[in-house]
């Protein structure tokens, strides 16, 4: 696709400078009219010199009339139209008046009198000056509609923000919980050095925590290494009983997603089905392309959703719109920053694989922050 040289600017972008070109080109456009006309009906060359004064004449009009109008923008309508129904008339009156002298002296022995050429020229005057109010106040309310819709799409961007900040924030102090009594539990026991070891990678994953804007996007190698770290602190806790295995894609490690968005799947994961086995459970994160998607599936060994009477795993799925039933904090976390940051561009599927165990789906759209990569890359 070809890219331009420049970057267009808007027109109205300086009303300034807009107001002083449409007044410009418009009183040129009247006046080019108005000489056309006096030539076509065989008037002579001189006659051109009234249009000219009377062009400059309604220019100046008009200028007086756009301080009073832009007074009365934003007024109750009342106000704004009554003034204007007022003061139209007393401005057309008075460029009738200054068109009919200049003609009155220039043709002294005409028979029309002054009353005549009054009348003749005030019409004409009215539907130019109304065509020129009628206009000055479509495009100033048309802005004004405008600024009103920027300012709320504005404040609807703002809004999301700062609930996927929130979202995000909750995760914190769910995983900090889980952490530090592990930590006290370690400390407890005397095991100061695993402690040690698990503070120092607490620490790194907080680190990136805090780097990272809570609304923004981190690719998915990004994401991934993240997620090694949480692991590696879980790992102090469970040891041999977990188990992980990454199937990365090498075409999705570039692609985008919501930060630790994959933390609190895994977390599911672990809390489950490792802890709730005494052999413990492998933990399955694969990403891959499907046509213009990034699919990404986290699944475990686990016992699946048996005993649901007795186990929170799965309050309420979400899926494609269909049925909703709420996921404990995490997956519900999960559901409601996909919905903020893709609406309906977006899949999330809990299910029983056939081999058994729980698995957890998500399917958003494809971006990358290099513009040029193929869009339509494929799932390999």
């Amino acid at each position: 696709m070809a890219v331009l040289p420049f970057q267009p600017t808007p027109f109205f972008a300086n009303k300034n400078r807009a107001f002083w070109r449409l007044q410009v080109l418009g009183w040129a456009g009247a006046l080019m009219l108005r000489a056309m006309s006096l030539l076509a009906t065989g008037q002579s060359w001189s006659s051109l010199a009234l249009v000219v004064v009377a062009v400059i004449n309604g220019f100046s009009i008009s200028l007086i009339l756009a301080v009073i109008y832009r007074q009365l923008m934003g007024r109750r309508a009342l106000l704004t139209w009554g003034v204007t129904a007022v003061v139209l008339p007393l401005a057309v009156s008075l460029y009738a008046f200054m068109d009919a002298w200049m003609v009155d002296l220039s043709r002294p022995d005409s028979t029309v009198g002054f009353p005549q050429l009054f009348v003749g020229v005030f019409f004409f005057d009215a539907a130019l000056l109304g065509a020129w109010s009628a206009l000055y106040y479509a495009i100033n309310f048309f802005l004004r509609v405008e600024e009103q819709n920027d300012a709320l799409l504005r404040l609807e961007v703002q809004a999301t923000n700062a609930q996927l900040a929130m979202l995000r924030y909750q995760l914190n102090p769910h995983f900090l919980f889980n952490t530090l009594n592990s930590i006290s539990t370690l400390v407890l026991l005397g095991q100061t050095e695993p402690a040690n070891a698990m503070l120092t990678r607490l620490s790194s994953f907080l680190r990136y925590t805090l780097i990272n804007e809570p609304e923004g996007r981190v690719t998915v190698a990004k994401e991934v290494e993240t997620l090694k770290l949480y692991l590696d602190i879980e790992r102090m806790r469970f040891e041999d009983r977990l188990r992980t295995t990454f199937r990365i894609d090498e075409p999705t490690e570039g692609g985008l997603l919501p930060s630790l968005l994959l933390q609190p799947l895994v977390e599911n994961a672990i809390k489950y089905a490792v802890s709730t086995q005494e052999s413990g459970a492998e933990i399955t994160i694969a990403a891959q392309l499907v046509g213009q998607n990034l699919r990404i599936t986290v699944s475990d060994t686990g016992p699946g959703l048996q005993n649901q009477e007795g186990d929170h795993r799965l309050h309420a799925v979400s899926f494609d719109g269909g049925q909703t039933v709420s996921t404990g904090v995490g997956l519900a976390n999960i559901r409601d920053r996909l919905a903020q940051a893709y609406g309906p561009a977006h899949r999330f599927e809990t299910y029983e694989p056939s081999e058994g165990g729980f698995a957890v789906t998500i399917e958003i759209p494809f971006e990358r922050r290099d513009a040029d990569f193929p869009a339509s890359a494929t799932a390999t």
